[in-house]
């Protein structure tokens, strides 16, 4: 029976091994979801802001032609001898003016609007440039406990090789039985006459069966293998492990 809880230990320590070699990686992909979103939302502020320059540009250059029909019309003023005309001319001004207000209004609110994208962006950049940083320390330590958990995971790998040689066959083979259809425990502790694994009480005479020793009993409730967990032979030599 000793042999069957080393050999169970062994496989629980590996499968406590494979389960921590796969938090390291999904905890990289945590980061690196993070820091997509983050750069994809960086990305588009910065889109955003060559637009704004983009249309701060054309409101300039269009403020630009309206001085221009705005010299002409002046120009064209001078030059008017109607009153009627002289008051067309007056009102073309006047609207040329006011659609140059407009613009000159728009490309403030441009200009405040690029100035905290461009607050924002910079910002950005150096959460950016942490975030980075992070990932690339986070990266190198995640590699750093792969490999001590692969070396740790052959160690276990030989120590469960050798104790399953010292098994006999008919019983390592109801062990692997067991184990595949009881989600990997096919051995339990019983304290107290309580099986550790499924929790259930086991009846008084085959718990003193059990501390006796003298046979192999199953618990009546989960169907596994079971050991008195308080025999200090059995402490010793899962410490050893």
């Amino acid at each position: 029976m000793s042999q069957l809880i080393c050999l169970q230990d062994c496989d629980n320590k590996i499968g406590h091994i494979l389960s921590k070699k796969k938090e390291g990686p999904l905890k990289i992909k945590r980061l690196e979801d993070e820091l997509g979103i983050i750069e994809k939302e960086h990305q588009e502020e910065l889109d955003r802001f060559e637009a704004l320059k983009k249309s701060g540009r054309d409101i300039d250059r269009e403020t630009q032609d309206l001085d221009v029909k705005i010299e002409r019309s002046k120009i064209r003023l001078s030059n008017i001898k109607s009153n009627k005309e002289y008051r067309a001319i007056l009102k073309e001004i006047d609207d040329l003016e006011k659609a140059k207000f407009q613009r000159e209004e728009k490309s403030l609110q441009i200009m405040e609007e690029i100035e905290v994208l461009r607050k924002r962006c910079q910002d950005n950049e150096k959460e950016l440039a942490e975030g980075r940083k992070k990932l690339d320390r986070e990266k190198n330590e995640v590699q750093t406990e792969l490999n001590a958990l692969d070396e740790e995971l052959r160690l276990f790998e030989e120590k469960k090789a050798l104790f399953s040689q010292t098994v006999e066959q008919d019983l390592l083979k109801n062990y692997l039985l067991l184990k595949e259809r009881k989600q990997g425990q096919a051995i339990s502790p019983v304290s107290q006459a309580v099986c550790q694994v499924c929790h259930m009480r086991i009846p008084p005479q085959m718990y003193n069966e059990l501390i006796r020793g003298d046979s192999l009993l199953s618990c009546t409730n989960c169907g596994r293998m079971i050991y008195w967990a308080d025999d200090e032979y059995y402490k010793k030599v899962l410490e050893k492990i």
